[in-house]
């Protein structure tokens, strides 16, 4: 059978191909996949030619072979049914609603135990966020945030987005939103921001921000957020930046501050959290929030995946417009 599939194959550039999807093997489904979400961060890198290509593409997702030299399928985050099984796979699982780490494609092959079950209450386009809130989970845990703590959080993609409304639920002394895009600050405020503001608008809290998390993607950023965390405070630098370097001012206040800054990334749990928690407790919660939070103003288009290369570009040409764009798989 045929599918569908994204490839990267140079600098901003897409193409959608044929790819041929075999019959099962024993010990496998065949997922016809419904919708699948855009990484505008990282997938940005991608179509940029600015990922490290000495990297692998992600040691844990099994469905992201080699690095990340052109040309290349990616992506991670595709809901589905299972449309065909194995020999070896019950019956029973023939059309169950599926999580999978796999590129944008129609069709897949997986094993079953790369799969993750989509909760009845949740639907196919929450399902799709769920690896947006599990990397908003990790940076709220590896934050630490404490009530009364000033917070601040750099970025307000749909990561940064999502770390907000997380963060909102905390009794914290205040929460401030940080982003160039007005459409964005206003999304961040309806999520629970105390104040979202532009970057030059920025007036730290009195004492300075106790925690302060960098997810906007842009090295310079992080510059602005050590110059607005106090004494012995700390920064998560959840942003991916690839190949750009980030250049920093640690003369001056810095040398004194005791300011720690902590990167923070969604594959490996903190160590001090591995003996309570593991990425099914993770996924788990995720779940309850992806379906408890009022997440849908986050999605702002719905795409054919035929017409990928759209998708891409509004994210280059209208980052005022786009904040998570979902591909859909009608006509596959």
């Amino acid at each position: 059978m045929e599918g569908r599939a994204v490839y990267f194959v140079a600098p901003e550039r897409v193409e959608v191909r044929d790819r041929d999807v075999p019959a099962p093997g024993p010990g496998e489904v065949r997922v016809r996949t419904l919708t699948s979400a855009v990484s505008s961060g990282t997938e940005r890198l991608v179509y940029r030619g600015e990922a490290p290509t000495d990297l692998d593409a992600d040691e844990s997702i099994a469905a992201l072979d080699g690095d990340l030299s052109f040309p290349l399928r990616y992506g991670y985050a595709a809901v589905g049914e299972i449309e065909a099984v194995g020999d070896d796979v019950p019956d029973s699982r023939l059309g169950s609603r599926v999580f999978a780490f796999n590129p944008h494609e129609s069709r897949f092959l997986a094993a079953p135990s790369e799969l993750i079950s989509v909760p009845d209450g949740v639907t196919d386009e929450r399902a799709a966020l769920l690896p947006t809130m599990e990397t908003a989970l990790n940076f709220v845990m590896d934050g630490r945030p404490l009530i009364g703590e000033h917070v601040v959080v750099f970025g307000q993609g749909v990561v940064g987005l999502v770390t907000t409304a997380l963060l909102a639920q905390f009794p914290l002394g205040s929460l401030t939103a940080v982003d160039c895009v007005a459409e964005r600050r206003a999304i961040a405020e309806g999520l629970g921001a105390d104040e979202a503001v532009h970057p030059e608008s920025l007036d730290a809290p009195a004492d300075g921000a106790d925690l302060t998390l960098e997810l906007s993607g842009d090295p310079d950023a992080l510059d602005d957020a050590l110059s607005v965390t106090r004494y012995d405070g700390r920064v998560v630098v959840g942003s991916w930046y690839g190949t750009k370097p980030a250049t920093l001012d640690l003369g001056g206040r810095f040398h004194r501050s005791r300011i720690s800054v902590e990167s923070s990334q969604v594959s490996t749990i903190d160590p001090d959290l591995r003996g309570r928690w593991d990425a099914d407790r993770r996924f788990s919660l995720a779940w309850d929030h992806l379906e408890d939070l009022p997440l849908d103003p986050l999605v702002t288009h719905r795409i054919d995946v035929d017409a990928a290369a759209r998708a891409y570009r509004l994210l280059e040409d209208a980052p005022d417009e786009a904040v998570q764009i979902l591909f859909t798989y009608r006509n596959c």
